[in-house]
């Protein structure tokens, strides 16, 4: 007897999902539930690059999917079944013919990943990476726009601090609020939170004149600094400088549309960087892992937190506990995870995107000019795709007991 796979009405399946989608935000509240499903998103967003380039490309697409297992819900659009699976762990997008081996109806075989040019199967297997790519910058320029960022260069007053035996310190009587940008003191341009506390500690007793921005406008205010021997801060006396009584910090400055462009490549850039040194010293980080795992206190040991890689399950905590502290923080850990998982998947090795553009390369290069195209036999890279594989599922397992059995203290 055939069996019958599992399908749900749209409807229903809806439903199901809302339901779901309620009772895990009753029981662990919003941000989890956010955090799960952009990171699907960014899933589905990998597999629809691969999906649209093979379209563009005229290639044969026969499965695009949003999850694995069961079939809940699928429908049929021309040659291509789309459709929702039971587990949300991914996707994926089926075009045939990406390996040798497999047997493709002959009128198809035409429209096949094995038949299509050097261009059209490089576009296509690094499409995925690419779309992590385009996420990540879309990202930063929508924090860069509608969030902002802390700038070292634009320092401002964050709280006063309270004297006692004083109902206002020097910087409320100066007329300082909580927000303002503190552009000048005596003429000298700041820069930076040491270069003000410099300024303001050499002038006890001075009469100073500040340049401040409130609302986008520039106000002038006189303050004088007074010396710490004369007031206390919780009850303890100050050292002998000069105290106004703020507490500075970096301000958030919003970039205009057009110029957070080229800022957003900039910060893509770097992150770029950072996941490639990351990744090129991931092999060093094993010994350290496996330490880890057999000695409790070595893995609750703080540097070693910091250190070391996380599984899925470590991934989604910390974005959901940056979800908790605020969109910036979202939004920088999602960038941050799209281009990890960009520049890892451009590894040359299988099953990674990477290793089938290598592939394709090497066959590009072994096919001479008028001759038929050389054809790889990937069933030779067996061995060394097992290998592969293994050391990825040792360290899957190492990085998620860890997660689970010893998680990273929340950064925010």
């Amino acid at each position: 007897m055939n069996s019958v796979p599992l399908r749900q009405s749209p409807l229903a399946l809806f439903v199901g999902v809302i339901a779901f989608v309620g009772l895990l935000t009753w029981l662990v509240g919003w941000a989890l539930p956010l955090v799960i499903f952009l990171i699907l998103l960014m899933v589905m967003g990998h597999e629809f690059g691969h999906f649209i380039t093979a379209k563009r490309s005229g290639l044969l697409v026969t499965d695009f999917f949003v999850g694995f297992g069961p079939i809940l819900w699928s429908t049929q659009r021309g040659e291509t079944r789309y459709g929702i699976r039971a587990l949300p762990l991914g996707g994926y997008v089926k075009v045939p013919g990406m390996t040798w081996g497999t047997p493709v109806p002959p009128e198809e075989e035409a429209r096949t990943y094995r038949e299509a040019s050097y261009p059209k199967k490089v576009v296509f297997a690094s499409a995925g990476s690419l779309m992590h790519v385009i996420m990540a910058l879309a990202l930063a320029w929508v924090a860069l726009t509608f969030i902002g960022s802390p700038s070292s260069t634009h320092i401002g007053v964050q709280a006063f601090t309270p004297w006692q035996g004083h109902k206002e310190n020097a910087a409320q009587i100066a007329g300082l609020h909580v927000g303002d940008q503190i552009v000048k003191v005596g003429g000298t341009t700041i820069t930076g939170i040491n270069q003000l506390t410099n300024l303001l500690h050499g002038a006890a007793g001075k009469h100073l004149t500040l340049v401040v921005e409130r609302g986008g406008h520039d106000l002038t205010l006189h303050v004088t600094p007074v010396n710490g021997r004369t007031i206390k801060e919780d009850g303890k006396r100050l050292p002998a400088h000069g105290y106004i009584g703020i507490e500075v910090g970096d301000l958030t400055v919003h970039t205009s549309p057009f110029a957070a462009i080229p800022d957003s490549f900039t910060q893509v850039g770097r992150y770029v960087g950072d996941a490639v040194v990351a990744i090129g010293t991931l092999p060093g980080k094993f010994p350290s892992l496996f330490h880890q795992v057999a000695n409790a206190k070595a893995a609750t040991n703080p540097t070693n937190q910091i250190s070391r890689p996380s599984s899925i399950v470590g991934i989604t905590r910390i974005a959901d506990q940056a979800a908790n502290a605020g969109a910036l923080p979202l939004i920088t850990i999602l960038v941050a995870i799209n281009i990890f998982i960009g520049v890892l998947n451009m590894l040359p090795m299988l099953p990674l995107d990477g290793g089938y553009v290598a592939i394709a390369t090497y066959e590009r290069l072994r096919t001479r000019r008028g001759n038929k195209s050389y054809h790889a036999d990937i069933n030779k890279l067996a061995p060394v795709v097992y290998a592969f594989m293994s050391v990825l599922l040792v360290l899957f397992a190492c990085t998620l007991y860890l997660d689970i059995a010893h998680p990273i203290p929340n950064p925010f």
